[in-house]
């Protein structure tokens, strides 16, 4: 008998508590006419729409960076909320948004998520049956998937393939040595593009992310492009998979007239 595709939905970057974080609807206030209540509603409403296109996951993997933190390095100018039990139970509220048989968490970027405490184990413990950790090695109908949330980045065009085969050759030569699974599948997040690369018996991709567009380190720093959405992935065995981006297009700024 053939055996029944699982599908898997791999969210990440949701920087709750971040201005332009994902943010579910009771806490997206703002003073009256605040342009920034519209645009994170926006957001919310292509996330309720990806739900939708996703369908009911058998696996939600959600792959770091859930909340935003204390945000040190902008003097906190740029939070919506900044108690970060608040931005846990963001995040939990999210997750659960999500109707999985199973959910799996990486933790993120100590910044975000904690440099003394990990936040996402908070989360972890607000949605219940979790399985966490910061490498996550998944067998799905016989496909291996590696998961991890930091992976190095590139603002060259041609530069962003070269972090994934790094990822791809370090997991082979770790798994040479004996107690590290060969990956067929290699996921990362962190970086807010969505890339990929791959060959015969392997695949490596990095995530959009679910913050929206306008961070000041971003807009001041950063000039290659990033991506909106999530990943899902149709896997019946090792031999038989398909994966497609569910992606959005950011509200750009107007220019000013001089």
């Amino acid at each position: 008998m053939p055996r029944k595709a699982k599908r898997v939905l791999v969210l990440s970057d949701f920087h709750c508590g971040h201005e332009v974080g994902l943010t579910p609807p009771k806490w997206n206030v703002g003073v009256a006419g605040d342009p920034m209540i519209e645009y994170r509603s926006q957001l919310w409403k292509n996330f309720e729409d990806t739900l939708k296109a996703a369908g009911k996951p058998d696996v939600l993997v959600v792959n770091g960076d859930l909340i935003d933190g204390r945000g040190e390095r902008s003097g906190s100018l740029e939070l919506l909320v900044l108690d970060r039990r608040i931005q846990a139970q963001m995040a939990a509220d999210i997750i659960s948004e999500v109707d999985a048989k199973s959910v799996t968490i990486t933790r993120g970027t100590d910044y975000h998520t904690g440099k003394e405490e990990d936040w996402e184990d908070v989360i972890a413990g607000q949605i219940g049956d979790v399985n966490i950790g910061d490498v996550r090695n998944l067998d799905v109908n016989g496909l291996i998937m590696n998961f991890r949330h930091h992976i190095g980045g590139s603002q060259t065009p041609l530069g962003r393939a070269s972090p994934l085969v790094r990822e791809e050759v370090w997991n082979a030569l770790w798994s040479l040595r004996g107690g590290f699974p060969l990956a067929d599948v290699i996921v990362r997040s962190h970086v807010h593009y969505h890339s990929f690369t791959g060959g015969p018996g392997w695949l490596a991709i990095t995530t959009p992310a679910l913050q929206g567009y306008g961070t000041r380190y971003g807009e001041r720093r950063l000039s290659g492009l990033i991506d909106w959405g999530a990943v899902v992935f149709d896997i019946t065995s090792k031999e038989d998979y398909t994966w497609k981006a569910l992606t959005y297009q950011f509200q750009h700024p107007e220019p000013v007239h001089a």
